[in-house]
């Protein structure tokens, strides 16, 4: 019984798989559209991106030419061709505003872009664009069903950027006992903190800022020694502003105490 059912399986596929390879190499526009439908509502949409293929120029200005357009630009997203599904995408949605796939469509094809966004440590030109255009499908469908999950995607997107973005000012402060740039460090924490200010890196970056300018302070040439060390008591400042209880207060207090013993010294011997 078992073997019986093994042949009927395998004469079945055998047959599909005649079926398929007929209409794919036929001229019958009509059985292609019908097969290309039936693969792509069973989930096989590698095979239906192949008939679609042949018969989308000839359904141009035909009534069935939406549904066919709607479902092959689907493959190229489901096949994770997201390069061609993105462009695909845009380009129904430009040529059918009105349709009742269009935000589904509009939000797959800015997700596409999502899904080109490479991790946190490479060119993020990728990302950039990803949530700008995930901000226009949120602008032009405020109400739209997918608008959560667009918002979501782009908090994933700005997260990666900020961490990139903290990422490269922290490098400046750690990167090898010989090769520290605090002055650059500086910079790069003040950009950081204009740029992301609501950021969940905040506040590592005003604590590393902190970090930054005392070193310079404490590693400074005589002349330079006072103003440093008082730049670096205005971000110990500001940061105890912002965090009060700060996860880092163990450490600042030391350093401030440092700073102040240098800054009380100084005070001696200009007196």
């Amino acid at each position: 019984m078992k073997n019986f059912i093994y042949i009927l399986i395998v004469a079945f596929s055998l047959n599909a798989c005649s079926e398929y390879q007929r209409v794919l190499k036929g001229e019958d526009i009509a059985a292609k559209f019908k097969l290309g439908t039936e693969l792509f509502d069973a989930g096989k949409f590698t095979k239906a991106n192949r008939v679609f293929v042949q018969i989308v120029p000839k359904y141009r200005g035909k009534p069935q030419a939406q549904k066919l357009m709607y479902m092959y630009c689907k493959t190229f997203y489901e096949t994770k061709d997201y390069f061609t599904s993105n462009y695909q995408m845009e380009r129904f949605v430009d040529a059918y505003p009105k349709s009742e796939k269009v935000e589904e469509i509009g939000f797959l094809g800015a997700k596409s872009y999502y899904n080109l966004s490479p991790v946190y440590s490479k060119d993020q030109a990728e990302t950039i664009t990803a949530i700008e255009k995930l901000q226009d499908f949120i602008n032009k469908h405020p109400n739209s069903e997918y608008m959560s999950n667009a918002s979501d995607l782009v908090r994933e997107l700005d997260y990666k950027l900020e961490k990139k973005a903290y990422n490269n000012a922290l490098q400046y402060n750690i990167t090898g006992p010989f090769h520290r740039d605090y002055n650059s460090a500086i910079s790069a924490f003040d950009n950081f903190l204009v740029e992301f200010p609501g950021s969940v890196f905040k506040e590592d970056a005003m604590f590393y800022k902190f970090d930054s300018a005392y070193k310079l302070a404490i590693n400074s040439v005589a002349w330079k020694e006072s103003e440093r060390v008082e730049k670096a008591l205005k971000y110990y400042n500001s940061l105890l502003f912002v965090f009060p209880e700060t996860k880092y207060v163990v450490q600042v207090k030391e350093m401030y105490q440092e700073l102040q013993e240098i800054q009380n010294q100084t005070t001696t011997t200009k007196s």
